[in-house]
């Protein structure tokens, strides 16, 4: 049995594991560093000085328009809208949705509880997350 694996792992789970890349060690020193510090936040104003100095501006213009995308494919819009709207690749745009339709869910509870969605003007009918 690989890691992370064990007896009531479905197949379908580490299918989509594997998919995405490799598992994350989150028992190293450095990622669970990481994850405390940023439970360390208190308000908006911390985290965004801990984002800006851990992040280049463009990785986090990249992170934004990951989740703007997520976002976007939870309304059901077309992956054209969304690609002009965030300038992410179409390839990205599949990889997000994938991941948000996993069982991870990682994106789908951040997208919970963010109290203000952004509604695109161009909204349109597209990819269905229930199928």
């Amino acid at each position: 049995m690989s890691r992370g694996m064990n007896k009531n792992t479905s197949i379908g789970v580490v299918k989509l594991i594997q998919g995405i890349g490799p598992t994350i060690d989150w028992n190293t020193k450095q990622n669970r560093q990481l994850v405390e510090a940023i439970l360390t936040l208190k308000n908006a104003e911390e985290a965004e000085l801990f984002i800006r100095d851990l992040m280049t501006e463009k990785e986090i213009n990249e992170f934004a328009s990951r989740l703007e995308d997520a976002s976007l494919l939870s309304q059901d819009v077309q992956y054209n809208t969304i690609s002009e709207d965030t300038g992410l690749s179409s390839t990205t745009i599949a990889r997000i949705a994938k991941w948000l339709k996993g069982s991870l869910g990682g994106y789908r509870l951040v997208l919970s509880r963010i109290s203000n969605h952004h509604t695109p003007s161009k909204l349109r009918k597209g990819l269905s997350l229930n199928s």
